[in-house]
């Protein structure tokens, strides 16, 4: 009897183990993808149980550092909230870089963000977390109770208004993508402090580091993502054009768009035109879809379900989704590679309609354009004005033009 005790209480402790085990090799993995930069992040990383935060999940789930928790969703099985990945989750903290001591705004409430921003500003530093959704904020507080951060403040409320009471914030870190950035998200931070914010751009997503200064936020660094949409006053909806059953094209704007005509060209055999831009098979070119989603005229993303790749109707790329130059009833969008030297691949554009080859040369023009004058630059710089800014302040850039604001992209 005492052997069979001993041997529950041994299979007891394995088990408590475990979610410790798995955290030490997730932050290794973090550790040499890059992701972790710092040593303050690092460590909050090494002792937040995030498995409290996600206890549906399994624990090989909470701790994968490319995956997410849907944690709540729609009556049609959208996700309206989740425990981001690890990898991201790291990333924008390294962006935020967080000082002990600071007051920190969090506006999207999983829990476990909240729980590391806590382990950073340390005992004489201040974090809120603010969501619209009761249900999310319930979670939230049971996670950062159990886990050991009740002095995290959680707020059921629309962040499009910030949290007034608790401002002024040293750092405002968003974790839910926006088109827009509200007036009082500028008002709750101090001169110099830091905005860390995924941003709608041409639709493409983008987090974005913003430092205020002088009445406007300048980027201090940019990083692809991927986060839940925000819900409330600041919510919406990219526009849809459907040219077949499973292609579409689509826009963070209403367009006057040629639909019957777009769908003619979809149609038609391609023109075929390639760029000379090679690119390694393990090479990320996110810069480059920045680039192109700026300066390609009248700017789509263009996304396909697999069945219209299956059925040799688009390239590859259209399946997460890129960028597509459209005119009346044609378009251009980089759809194809070939092997290169060097075990490289180079890049190919295909136009459809009767402007697609004179769409696809401008493509693999601007592509060029970006491989010779900004492929090995310090990359895009976004400014973020008030709506009111005028135009000589702003034109120096791709200027989008927002309910309120005015956010510029160049390229130095």
């Amino acid at each position: 009897m005492d052997v069979e005790r001993d041997m529950a209480d041994e299979g007891a402790a394995e088990d408590s183990a475990q979610p410790g085990a798995l955290r030490a090799a997730m932050v290794e993995e973090l550790r040499q993808m890059g992701a972790l930069r710092s040593d303050p992040v690092e460590r909050a990383f090494r002792v937040v149980p995030r498995h409290l935060f996600s206890p549906e999940a399994p624990l090989m789930e909470a701790y994968g550092v490319n995956r997410s928790v849907v944690v709540k969703r729609d009556d049609d099985g959208m996700a309206l909230s989740t425990v981001s990945a690890p990898s991201m989750q790291a990333n924008m903290l390294e962006q935020t870089e967080v000082q002990p001591g600071m007051r920190v705004l969090e506006i999207g409430s999983g829990g476990v963000n909240a729980a590391m921003l806590a382990e950073l500003v340390g005992a004489e530093g201040h974090v809120t977390t603010v969501d619209i959704d009761a249900d999310v904020t319930e979670r939230a507080r049971r996670g950062l109770a159990e886990s050991g951060y009740d002095q995290v403040r959680v707020v059921c409320a629309d962040a499009e208004h910030g949290v007034a009471d608790q401002a002024p914030y040293d750092r405002i870190l968003v974790t839910v993508g926006v088109w827009d950035i509200p007036p009082a998200w500028l008002d709750q931070l101090v001169e110099g402090g830091r905005l860390i914010v995924p941003l709608r751009l041409q639709g493409v997503m983008r987090s974005i580091a913003l430092e205020r200064a002088d009445g406007r936020l300048t980027s201090r660094s940019v990083h692809p993502c991927g986060f839940v949409p925000v819900q409330g006053a600041g919510a919406r909806e990219e526009h849809v054009a459907l040219l077949d059953a499973d292609v579409g094209l689509r826009f963070d704007e209403q367009r006057r768009l040629n639909i019957a005509g777009l769908s003619e060209a979809l149609a038609t055999p391609p023109e075929e035109r390639w760029s000379g831009v090679t690119i390694g098979s393990q090479e990320m070119i996110d810069d480059l879809t920045l680039w192109l989603t700026t300066t390609l005229p009248g700017c789509g993303m263009l996304t396909a379900k697999q069945a219209a790749i299956d059925r040799g109707l688009v390239g590859r790329p259209a399946r997460r989704g890129v960028p597509a130059a459209v005119d009346g009833d044609s378009f251009a969008y980089r759809a194809a590679v070939r092997a290169a030297e060097d075990e490289r691949h180079e890049l190919g554009v295909h136009g459809h309609g009767p402007r697609g080859a004179e769409l696809a040369e401008q493509y693999v023009d601007l592509m060029r354009q970006w491989d010779r004058q900004h492929r090995h630059g310090p990359g895009a710089v976004i400014e973020v004005h008030p709506a009111h800014t005028p135009d000589e302040r702003v034109n120096h850039g791709f200027v989008l033009d927002r309910n309120h604001t005015r956010v510029v992209i160049f390229w130095p």
